[in-house]
């Protein structure tokens, strides 16, 4: 099936937005011919109202039901109908014809929008050659109607197109954490099963031999307490090992350990942070430990009195950048730099360190994978 074979997408509820209201400020052109019309009779104010009042029910009922409950007999046939029945009449109803083309448009296939539009417009062109309004006013309402039939009608169509990519991109996200979240538990499950689950049958079987050698045997019993003693605390301490592993560190923590240790070494710090950048928590934990890594090289090696920490984005990379008025230099590079290059290299980024004036390090992720 093509896509212009696809169904409209149904969305749980009409997404209304503020200038969807405002569009029904067109049909104040319905009562402007016979406000500025020298000669009106009496039923065109009627006429007039009506087709607004008319229009506006219709319109508001369909923004109202969603495009997944609109139906054509319910909303655009009805609207072409009140179009082709007030045109003749008023020249400035022929804008009844564009709602109509935008409800289309917002509900319909590709295939079947396009269908309307063309029979939308050759019905406004049959509504002119029986209009009673006078040249020029007659081609006035009836041109403008017959453009902007074909515009609004494909602008809706791609705004529809977008809203339904951005609502399937919104459901495979969920999707991806929703499996992301149960690996997760079943790696925890696995994890914690493997850690404690020998060490703790080993603590019981060893707490009831003990019981049974509290009487008879006490000298062994003591050395079966201190064996459990000693498989409790490599539990434990395989157990904080793990939790710390998965615990994941931010920005903002990075930054706040970053004052507190520097403040120590008598280095003066300055932070250009925008607390609006929110970035994802894979690449906000690896630059949250690039950070810790390099503010920790400054306060133990750098012998400087100020440092600067700065993190922004444009539309290409997410960047770090923590300089020092240090003592700089071209000194290899420790085990800590290296992991740091090989953890942002897995998120497809770049460290650059400079040595003149101070120590420099800039960290680079692209923005796709920080975002």
């Amino acid at each position: 099936m093509s896509d212009d074979d696809a169904p409209a997408p149904r969305f749980a509820a009409a997404r209304l937005r503020t200038w969807d209201w405002v569009y029904l400020g067109y049909l104040l052109f319905v009562p402007a011919q016979p406000y500025f019309s020298g000669d009106e009779t009496w039923w065109e104010w009627p006429l007039a109202l009506a087709v607004c009042a008319a229009t506006a029910a219709l319109y508001a009922t369909a923004l109202l039901r969603g495009p997944a409950a609109r139906h054509v007999w319910t909303s655009i046939v009805p609207m072409a109908v009140v179009g082709a029945l007030a045109t003749p009449l008023n020249t400035n109803a022929s804008v009844v014809f564009v709602y109509a083309a935008a409800i289309a448009g917002d509900t319909l296939p590709w295939h079947q929008a396009r269908r309307w539009f063309a029979g939308l417009t050759v019905l406004d062109c049959a509504t002119a050659l029986v209009s009673q309004v006078p040249m020029p006013y007659r081609l006035w309402g009836f041109g403008s109607a017959l453009v902007l039939i074909w515009v609004i009608g494909l602008l809706e169509l791609g705004q529809r197109d977008r809203r339904r990519e951005l609502e399937n991109q919104r459901l495979r996200t969920s999707q991806v954490e929703l499996l992301a979240t149960l690996a997760e538990r079943e790696r925890i499950a696995r994890d914690l099963h493997d850690l404690l689950g020998h060490s703790l049958t080993a603590v019981v079987m060893r707490a009831q031999l003990t019981k049974e050698l509290v009487h008879g045997d006490p000298q062994r019993a003591r050395a079966e307490a201190e064996e459990i003693e000693h498989n409790a605390r490599e539990a434990l301490a395989a157990v904080r090992s793990t939790v710390t592993g998965w615990r994941r560190t931010s920005i903002r923590a990075e930054l706040e350990a970053a004052r507190r240790a520097l403040a120590v070494t008598g280095v003066t710090l300055r932070v250009d942070y925008d607390d609006g950048l929110i970035l994802v928590a894979a690449a906000e934990h690896e630059l949250g430990l690039a950070l810790r890594e390099a503010v920790t090289n400054v306060a133990r090696h750098a012998r400087a009195s100020s440092c600067r920490i700065g993190l922004d984005a444009d539309e290409e990379r997410v960047s770090l950048v923590i300089a020092d008025d240090g003592v700089g230099g071209d000194t290899p590079e420790g085990t800590g730099l290296t992991g740091l290059r090989e953890r942002v290299a897995k998120l497809g980024g770049a460290v650059q360190r400079t040595g003149s004036a101070g120590t420099t390090l800039t960290i680079t992720v692209p923005v796709e994978v920080a975002r």
